[in-house]
């Protein structure tokens, strides 16, 4: 199955919690951050608000940070995403 996102949606794939500490010590599951950072998995074809087209500023591949508390979160085949919208992603990580 595939997710493909409406509007001005955007499929994120999460960073995976870190476990250790970079001094070795292995947090319990509750006092792991939540990582605010992913990878752009899908896009959608972006939308119009007050008569302006929106365009998609980010595509699949991009490392993105974004909001906390931002999207919902999605399993499907074993696979954990989070749908955001295009708003919630404050910056693009590049190299």
């Amino acid at each position: 199955m595939k997710l493909k996102p409406l509007g001005d949606r955007v499929i994120l794939k999460k960073r995976e919690a870190e476990e250790m500490t970079k001094s070795g010590i292995i947090l319990a599951a509750k006092s792991q951050e939540k990582p605010l950072d992913a990878v752009v998995v899908a896009v959608g074809p972006g939308t119009v608000e007050d008569g302006k087209e929106i365009k998609m500023c980010v595509k699949p591949g991009d490392h993105v940070i974004y909001s906390q508390y931002a999207g919902n979160e999605v399993k499907l085949d074993d696979e954990e995403y989070v749908i955001v919208k295009q708003s919630d992603i404050l910056a693009i990580m590049e190299a």
